[in-house]
């Protein structure tokens, strides 16, 4: 009874490693809402379902310390590759709602953002907690903890830790959201050089005009309903975006 309760506690200790480790930096699980011991529960929680799951994954307990160590440094950079590789995917809406702030004319409006723990643009901070949101009701999170569970195919845990792979893969996957970030604020982009390419014809044919007084609030109004226009899409891009980056690692 004593060994078969030694086997169980070090296979859920391998499942929590890497579980814990990916919640640590998932989007959503980190937000200042969840404090630490939620997050903690969340893990425990998950990996005592999912441990009679994946016993077949697991190998003998190793006959040395070394190589236990080895193991336990080896799941829990599993994990935290996973977590910020989802964080990296879920970035490319910052990038965009910065685009979205400079075109508005609230580059400088700045408010907490609970899903990256810092001050951002308040339009970015908008659309952060929209897409989060959309996440959570449609049930992306369950996408994010099943690309963690079918991480052990591509990842076994006996098998040599790829650190060049995943230095790649991670500098290709936030190349990628920035590109799909440039995307989905191209509109933005497009009016702010419509914008003032107009304004400045403006002031070229009426230079008696106050052109500063005139452009400010009309490239509020403007910008806003722009952004009104183009929220749904935006989200609706991003999404696919998300669960194309989580497909990767689900068979």
């Amino acid at each position: 009874m004593g060994e078969l309760l030694h086997i169980e506690i070090y296979k859920f200790m391998l499942v929590f490693l890497r579980i814990g480790s990916a919640l640590a930096f998932m989007p959503g699980f980190t937000t200042s809402y969840i404090n630490m011991r939620q997050r903690l529960s969340i893990a425990v929680a998950v990996s005592l379902v999912l441990v009679p799951f994946l016993d077949s994954y697991f190998p003998p307990i190793p006959p040395t310390s070394a190589a236990f160590i080895r193991m336990i440094s080896f799941e829990i950079l599993i994990g935290v590759f996973l977590g910020m590789l989802m964080q990296f995917l879920y970035a490319s809406l910052s990038l965009a709602g910065s685009f979205a702030a400079q075109a508005i004319g609230f580059a400088n409006a700045q408010i907490f953002d609970p899903a990256f723990q810092t001050q951002s643009v308040v339009i970015e901070t908008f659309l952060s907690l929209i897409a989060l949101t959309v996440i959570f009701v449609t049930d992306l999170h369950h996408l994010m903890l099943s690309a963690v569970i079918d991480s052990y195919n591509l990842f076994p845990v006996t098998a040599d830790l790829p650190v060049g792979n995943f230095a790649e893969f991670l500098s290709m996957t936030l190349n990628k959201s920035f590109v799909m970030g440039f995307k989905i604020g191209s509109p933005f982009i497009a009016f702010t050089i419509i914008f003032y390419t107009g304004m400045g014809l403006v002031s070229r044919l009426m230079p008696q005009l106050n052109i500063f007084f005139l452009s400010l609030p009309l490239q509020i109004y403007l910008g806003l309903g722009l952004l009104l226009i183009t929220t749904p899409m935006m989200i609706l891009w991003f999404t696919k975006y998300f669960e194309d980056g989580l497909m990767q690692f689900i068979k």
